[in-house]
């Protein structure tokens, strides 16, 4: 955890000015609500890869799976953040 809050520390300072702030937080929202869903469906097609159709069935993760899924997350959400902003920049 230590290790993304530096990352973000860094890209904030690297990257911000007053300009393109709302372009991150906004890009960082959508990729995390959006990705929620999908970790969830992809999380149940693994689990459940081997089972014949007739046994599928939905199950939320367990809470150190849903751990990993937000931290993976978290640090997509901010790359995601820091190409859109530095591409809204450049066009």
């Amino acid at each position: 955890m230590y290790i993304v809050i530096v990352m973000f520390h860094l890209l904030y300072n690297e990257y911000f000015n007053k300009n393109t702030r709302h372009i991150f937080v906004i890009s960082v929202i959508v990729f995390v609500v959006l990705n929620i869903i999908e970790n969830v469906i992809h999380y149940n097609i693994g689990r459940q890869h081997n089972k014949p159709a007739s046994e599928i069935t939905a199950y939320t993760p367990s809470s150190e799976d849903w751990v990993r899924i937000i931290v993976i997350m978290t640090i997509f959400a901010i790359l995601q953040g820091v190409f859109t902003m530095t591409l809204s920049k450049v066009y």
